[in-house]
């Protein structure tokens, strides 16, 4: 069966940006769509959101899509599942420190990453980051991922973190990641 899990960031919920658009356009598409409001969101915490995310249906037609402090969580859910799923798509996402808020990080990332299993454990892996991201996940830590487990990098230019409240970027709508979605 078709499914797909939509992953938000810190602080967010499923209402989120772009995440309703997606949600509705996947639906559209035949998909069984899981957007869940993480636990501990203002405050990730690797601890009680990865129990909580393997909870969902994971199969060879999955597609994950990550979205700021989502995708550490994804990286992280790819080393503990037991099946290959078809498409993770990372956006604005990051695997190292950003520098903003370190004790954060230290409770959102893993100390190493298992980036092998990692690749093996979906078909396919598409970045999507910003040179200008306010928050550090930006272009460089999208290559950093890229780099370590192959995929499609896409570099956006001027695009921020794809919706930030605190820098008024409401990002509503993705046709991108739509297009993307399509493929």
């Amino acid at each position: 069966m078709k499914n797909a899990i939509i992953v938000h960031g810190t602080g967010g919920t499923p209402d989120s940006f772009w995440l309703p658009s997606i949600k509705k356009f996947l639906e559209n598409e035949g998909y069984k769509v899981w957007v869940p409001q993480l636990p501990d969101s203002d405050t990730p915490n690797l601890k009680t959101q990865l129990p909580f995310i393997l909870g969902g249906e994971f199969n060879s037609e999955t597609i994950m899509i990550g979205h700021s402090a989502g995708c550490p969580l994804i990286l992280s859910v790819l080393e503990n599942i037991r099946v290959k799923i078809h498409k993770v798509i990372l956006v604005a996402g990051f695997c190292r420190p950003t520098g903003k808020d370190k004790q954060q990080d230290i409770l959102l990332l893993q100390k190493k990453y298992n980036w092998e299993k990692i690749k093996n454990n979906a078909f396919n892996f598409v970045f999507i980051n910003s040179d200008n991201d306010p928050w550090g996940c930006n272009d460089k830590e999208g290559y950093y991922m890229f780099k370590k487990i192959g995929g499609d990098l896409i570099i956006k230019k001027n695009e921020g973190h794809f919706g930030s409240d605190v820098f008024n970027q409401p990002y509503r709508n993705f046709p991108l990641l739509e297009k993307l979605l399509e493929l």
